[in-house]
């Protein structure tokens, strides 16, 4: 095995086509097993560590709110080679009942910036990505505040997340336009179950020469063939623990072709997790799949396929 890295965008950052998805620190996961996860993931070759200021407890009260408890984790573990990774975190989501505790204002990045290099322990930001887009706030507006935070330097590299194609095109234009910074990624859900991207993000990222960051590559864990039925929540996994997300996917059609899928992956010697990540990274466009860990062999196990190149054949059977 050998981690594969290649540029993010047109930037010359490199980065590796694995990541390590920070969702669960301090949520479900706590200090101790989170700081053990980002160390396998560096010992392995990942360099891109993916956080956003809305992750941790705060997820799953009933009214939903950031608490930045996997902001601080991943600041006091990167204590020391911080210098080694990059760190990419998110703005936008709840952060307080405030009317101005959201959204893509200049007022609330400026303030959430900062809140975030805090908590990180940090002086910049590799990749600041805005969360989903923000229908109040005019796009110039933020681009406007996002290209401060990098003249300031405390961002190098702008991100947008869960935007559609167009939104990405008119934030393109206004950069152009202004002389803005220009999103250099996107960061979007993409897996066997998951396919809407395929329409027009990804193409618009190919075409564009954006990076393209994929969440969820596990289906929200519905990919890893824990679970076989709806009523089927082993115990401690994500179902089990509430995670609301993923019942989206408990349907009767996924569940079978988690078993047409399964069977592909005895065939070719891997578990079904490997199977499911190693076709996101076998797609054209695709530059890192962000894994959401929670235990330390879910990384070791992950970068076995960082490398594997499928066979047309393979590509075939999953058109």
């Amino acid at each position: 095995m050998r981690m594969k890295y290649s540029n993010l965008g047109r930037t010359g950052l490199q980065v590796s086509n694995l990541s390590l998805g920070t969702m669960a620190f301090g949520r479900w996961i706590d200090e101790e097993a989170s700081a053990d996860i980002l160390d396998a993931a560096l010992e392995a070759g990942v360099n891109v560590v993916d956080t956003a200021n809305f992750y941790g407890k705060g997820q799953d009260e009933v009214v939903k709110c950031g608490t930045g408890e996997s902001e601080e984790i991943i600041g006091r573990a990167l204590k020391g080679r911080r210098h080694s990774v990059v760190l990419a975190t998110k703005v936008g989501l709840p952060m307080g009942q405030g009317v101005n505790d959201r959204g893509l204002s200049r007022f609330h990045i400026m303030r959430e910036a900062e809140q975030s290099l805090r908590r990180l322990q940090t002086d910049y930001i590799d990749l600041y990505q805005v969360h989903r887009f923000d229908e109040r706030t005019p796009l110039d507006e933020t681009l406007t505040a996002l290209t401060e935070l990098v003249k300031q330097g405390k961002v190098r590299y702008i991100g947008c997340s869960n935007f559609a194609a167009w939104q990405m095109a008119k934030s393109n234009g206004i950069s152009d336009m202004l002389k803005l910074e220009h999103f250099v990624s996107s960061q979007s859900q993409y897996n066997l179950l998951s396919r809407e991207l395929e329409r027009e993000i990804l193409p618009f990222c190919q075409s564009e020469n954006m990076g393209l960051l994929v969440y969820s590559p596990m289906a929200r864990g519905m990919l890893s063939g824990k679970y076989t039925s709806a009523g089927d929540l082993p115990e401690g996994s994500r179902a089990a623990l509430g995670e609301e997300l993923i019942r989206q996917y408990f349907t009767d059609e996924n569940f079978e072709q988690v078993a047409i899928y399964r069977q592909l992956a005895e065939e070719h010697s891997v578990n079904l997790s490997q199977f499911s990540l190693g076709w996101v990274l076998n797609q054209p466009g695709v530059t890192s799949a962000i894994i959401g860990a929670s235990k330390p062999h879910h990384i070791t196990d992950a970068v076995k396929v960082s490398d594997w190149l499928w066979p047309d054949d393979l590509q075939e059977q999953i058109r």
